[in-house]
């Protein structure tokens, strides 16, 4: 039996928020937020990045932004060769904290195991990180994301 599942348009909003008196700035795509079936998307991607050179607020310069901004992209082009058939979507970017973490829903999450390790083994992004994918089929992980609003 093959499953159809309607991939909803990303949509995002921006929030700035404050914790352990850090600023953050996070981007989200509440375009998740009424995705029927989030079951597919069972597996919960975050990688943290350890920024190099920041501003004094913590935030990322530019020349480190844009440096992340290539990774993700490469990710996101790594994670879904197939745009009929996508393997992840993408959920947020959270900067905070001398941090900026991407994450992701993953359907299957062997080939992006193998795709972030061997980023790893081989130094193929020059900033330390490390991810975990962690099985969260009721999408708990992601609460904080789709609950905010950009009020």
């Amino acid at each position: 039996m093959e499953l159809k599942v309607k991939i909803p348009e990303e949509e995002f909003i921006v929030i700035k928020f404050e914790q352990d008196e850090h600023v953050g700035i996070a981007s989200i795509n509440i375009g998740l937020k009424e995705f029927g079936q989030k079951i597919v998307f069972a597996w919960h991607l975050s990688i943290m990045i350890q920024l190099d050179e920041m501003l004094n607020n913590g935030m990322p310069t530019q020349t480190e932004f844009d440096l992340v901004d290539r990774f993700e992209s490469r990710l996101s082009n790594i994670f879904n060769v197939d745009d009929n058939k996508p393997n992840a979507l993408y959920l947020a970017r959270v900067t905070w904290n001398k941090t900026i973490e991407l994450i992701w829903r993953i359907y299957e999450p062997e080939d992006v195991n193998k795709d972030l390790s061997m980023i790893i083994a081989n130094k193929e992004f020059n900033r330390s990180f490390d991810y975990r994918i962690d099985m969260d089929k009721d999408w708990e992980l992601a609460e904080w994301h789709l609950t905010q609003d950009d009020d």
